[in-house]
Parts: structure tokens; C-alpha cells; sequence
């Protein structure tokens, strides 16, 4: 069984549920089953290369003074270390996502994509130094076992796997996605949002069980809330209105 992941690394609602659904993933009976492939998704394909505070980036998206976004912020927080993830609580920052889903792109076809995308999460959550940062790629690409020449050259050539990435969103687009985390099992169940363990365990049962094809099925509400983002709920995080 494939289970497919479309997120951003932008998104800390896919890092939040990501870390749910490997739970459930972790207690499924049939785990040595199921193939996990990650999937590109830009909540924002216009947004600079240059990294920019997060706090005022809500703030100015949404409306709001800049305490009520910073508290926005340490809800989310809240949420990943009740996960147990680790959450950098002030100083985070965020930048054009589309590199960093190129190198997604290579690192599975050298069988690293899970290890780089953790890789990716930690430094963008949870780590003081920018995963923007000048040159930071190449060394999370050596963290995650890769080839830091070659994932060098991979970064400094723009159009090294840009297909691939656009080939992923616009199959997120053809299935109705609207936000991200979106999980796509065997092309037959979809799960929307950052949700519960327990959501994401039944449906692994249920794409297990259940065998005949039918139209894909989303569980758990919209693909991303309707005023979700970085303020979002686990819904997930969706892409900004223009």
C-alpha cells in the first residue's frame, strides 16, 4: 500500500502531522506494507528567497497586531512539543519553499527522502540558525546521508527537478487540494489535516481493507481551514488568497 504526503516544509501544521501519522504508521500491523512517499506543495509559490520573521508575516497577512500573532505562534508551538516535537518559540523565520522540494526530489532517488525531510523540519522548527540560511541545504543534504557535491550541483542548476515538483502540486490540484498536510492512500482515501493518531490509524485500516477502487474520499474536514495558514488549526495550513 502507497501512502502519498503532500506538504511544505513552510507549514508547521505538517510538521505537527507527520509526526502523528508515523504514530499510527508505527502501530499499524501491515507497516512493512506500506510505502511512504512524500509529495511537493508550495502554500505560497511567490513568496522571496530571502528569509523574513514569521511573527510579522502573520501578522500582516491576517490582520492582526503583532501579540496576538506572536501568541498564534506559541499555540502552534504548544501543539508540536504536545507531539514531542521540538518547537523554536521565537526567531523563526520563512522563505521560498521550492529548493528545498527539489532536493526532496533527489534525495528519493537515492532512498533519503525521509531523512531529509526531518532533516528540513528540524532546521525550520526548531533550530536557532536558519534552514535559509546560505548554504544550509547542502549541509542538511550531508546530514541526511546525501552527497554534498551532488546536492550542490542539484541546488545551483534551477531547473534540476522543478518538473518533478510541478508535476506534484498540479496532482494535488487535480484532487481538490486546497492545503497541506494532504495524505493520499493508495490513490483510493484521503486525509486532510494535521489530525488525530487515531484518525490517521483508521484510515491505514481502512485503505488496507478495503480494496475495490473508488472516487478518492477526504476524511477529516477540508484540505487546509478556511482561515488556516500559519494561524491554521489541524486542519492544516492553506494557500493564501490573492
Amino acid at each position: 500500500m502507497r501512502v502519498e504526503i503532500w506538504s511544505d516544509i513552510n507549514c508547521p501544521w505538517c510538521y505537527i502531522g507527520k509526526a502523528r501519522f508515523d504514530r499510527a504508521l508505527e502501530r499499524f500491523p501491515h507497516r512493512e506494507a506500506v510505502e511512504v512517499v512524500h509529495r511537493s506543495f508550495e502554500l505560497d509559490p511567490r513568496s522571496p528567497r530571502e528569509a523574513r520573521p514569521v511573527v510579522p508575516l502573520i501578522a500582516a497577512k491576517y490582520g492582526l497586531g503583532l501579540e496576538q500573532a506572536e501568541a498564534a505562534e506559541q499555540r502552534i508551538a504548544d501543539n508540536a512539543e504536545a507531539e514531542g516535537l521540538a518547537y523554536l518559540r521565537s526567531g523563526r523565520d520563512a522563505a521560498n519553499s521550492f529548493d528545498m522540494h527539489r532536493l526532496l526530489h533527489f534525495a528519493a532517488e537515492h532512498g533519503r527522502q525521509a531523512e531529509l525531510l526531518d532533516a528540513l523540519y528540524r532546521a525550520n522548527f526548531a533550530e536557532e540558525r536558519s534552514a535559509f540560511a546560505p548554504g544550509r541545504l547542502a549541509e542538511l543534504a550531508v546530514e541526511a546521508g546525501l552527497d554534498g557535491a551532488e546536492a550542490a550541483r542539484v541546488l545551483a542548476d534551477p531547473d534540476a527537478y522543478a518538473q518533478a515538483v510541478r508535476e506534484d502540486e498540479a496532482t494535488a490540484s487535480a484532487m481538490g487540494a486546497t492545503g497541506v498536510p494532504f495524505f493520499v492512500l493508495d490513490r483510493r482515501l484521503g486525509v486532510s489535516g494535521a489530525q488525530p493518531t487515531e484518525t490517521f490509524a483508521a484510515a491505514l485500516e481502512q485503505a488496507w481493507e478495503s480494496r475495490p477502487v473508488f472516487p478518492l474520499v477526504k476524511v477529516g474536514g477540508d484540505a487546509g481551514a478556511a482561515d488556516s495558514g500559519e494561524v491554521g488549526g489541524p486542519d492544516g495550513c492553506a494557500v493564501p488568497r490573492h
